[in-house]
């Protein structure tokens, strides 16, 4: 074995910004390894993957200090892009990498700028295709799947690549239990075959079984005592009602209805239309049917596509809620108040957005994976101010592949298959249905478990 990952000392900030956002810092990996970052929300995991793959200082005006060595040589000697084609990046969000319409032209995309030779190009994309097992894949619009799917582009993306080093950040968040359990499964098939390093940034290391071989631990979070399941009362009064709601592409004839302080989870495997769902209720996409009310609040998968302000103060106040202060005290955002939304790490773009929503009193809110990116201690915050705000009346529909959390939160599970809506269950209903949970791919919440096995 041998360093490939060396930082010495290494400091890095944002121009203007006086404090750093990783500061003496100081680690080495070794080729082959397999580490996790871990740490809460926006202490700076990112940035680090950043500055392994160059992207930091190359594309922004930051400050860095110290030194980085990277394969054997120091990161400033290599030129713009040099060492990208041996440090690959699997992104939090892949739809900030795509470029191409389709997923074959993504690949040759990729291959084009690695100069491969086009007689090689079909036998490559192939191989990958397989590896990832995206065969039936090849021709499809990106834009069209759903946001595990695209992960696992994004990755077959990276591997195409054949680096020495493989960056991914928070891979999982995005993918159904079993989707993550078959990520980690091939991907460390890939990894024993391949030999490549594996550097990660997670916040949920369960998923992972015994993946990593070390863990740099950035921050050492506080104590967070156990989520538990709200007991709030119903209250009888419709707050959503939907009728027949259909697209013409995807999406089959959906009808239900949320009451006033109701908490319902939309949980499905990748691709069964969940976003399409919600994307369709919030007025995104067309549709047929009915939804009343018509106005909504609505956090997509990818947050920064909200944003109107220069400040996340700002973007939190924008709706005119008096409860900016409070909001941005309970989910962690005061240091970063001044900070331009786009400008922070993609858990506290969730999170600002989050607070947006809930601030405008919204009587109904629709979110799309608000858990994805966040540490425990902005998970606590997330469930008790859902929690609060259903008390107060407000209708939430939530679409999480974190059981835990909709084991936590839900009183009722909204099931997808396939563009259909196959039921709404009591939540209790659905944790003890272990052929239910199978047939939409879902994994019963070690919280269910655990509740059993006390009965048994």
């Amino acid at each position: 074995m041998h360093e490939v990952i060396m930082f010495d000392s290494v400091g890095f900030r944002y121009p203007d910004e006086t404090s750093w956002l990783v500061e003496d810092l100081s680690f080495s990996i070794q080729a082959g390894e397999r580490v996790v970052m871990t740490g809460p929300s926006g202490c700076g995991k990112s940035t680090i993957l950043f500055l392994i793959n160059r992207l930091y200082p190359e594309n922004c005006d930051g400050e860095l200090k110290g030194r980085v060595k990277l394969l054997g040589k120091d990161g400033n000697e290599y030129a713009p892009g040099e060492v990208n084609h041996r440090i690959a990046t699997v992104f939090q969000d892949p739809d900030a990498q795509f470029c191409m319409r389709t997923v074959e032209e993504e690949l040759a995309f990729t291959l084009e700028n690695l100069r491969t030779p086009r007689s090689e190009m079909d036998r490559k994309i192939d191989e990958v295709l397989r590896m990832t097992e995206l065969t039936n894949y090849r021709h499809a619009v990106i834009q069209q799947l759903s946001g595990g799917e695209k992960q696992r582009i994004a990755l077959a993306c990276a591997l195409i690549m054949e680096p020495d080093i493989l960056l991914l950040d928070e891979p999982l968040s995005h993918l159904d239990p079993l989707a993550a359990h078959s990520f980690v499964t091939l991907l460390n098939r890939l990894q024993q075959e391949q030999g490549f390093t594996v550097v990660a940034i997670e916040h949920h290391l369960d998923l992972w079984d015994n993946f990593f071989q070390r863990e740099l631990v950035l921050f050492e979070q506080p104590h967070v005592k156990e989520i538990r399941k709200r007991q709030a009362a119903k209250q009888n009064e419709c707050a959503l009602r939907v009728k027949k709601l259909s697209t013409a592409s995807f999406l089959q004839d959906a009808s239900f209805a949320l009451q006033k302080g109701e908490v319902a989870v939309l949980a499905g495997q990748n691709g069964s239309g969940k976003s399409t769902m919600l994307k369709a209720l919030a007025g995104l996409i067309s549709a047929k049917g009915t939804v009343t009310p018509n106005t909504l609040g609505y956090v997509p998968q990818s947050p920064e596509f909200l944003f109107v302000t220069k400040t996340v103060e700002e973007e939190i106040a924008y709706g005119g809620g008096g409860r900016t202060h409070e909001l941005m005290e309970a989910l962690q955002l005061t240091k970063v108040a001044d900070s331009h939304p786009f400008a922070v790490s993609h858990g506290q773009k969730r999170r600002v957005a989050i607070a947006a929503m809930l601030n405008d009193g919204r009587e109904v809110i629709l979110m799309d994976e608000p858990t994805a990116g966040q540490d425990a201690v902005s998970l606590h915050e997330l469930f008790r101010l859902i929690d609060e705000r259903a008390s107060e009346g407000t209708a939430f529909l939530i679409v999480t592949h974190d059981m835990e959390f909709a084991y936590a939160i839900a009183d009722r599970v909204l099931l997808m298959k396939e563009g259909k809506l196959t039921g709404a269950f009591e939540a209790d209903e659905v944790w003890r249905n272990p052929k239910l949970l199978a047939a939409h791919r879902l994994m019963m919440p070690k919280g269910a478990l655990e509740h059993e096995a006390s009965f048994a």
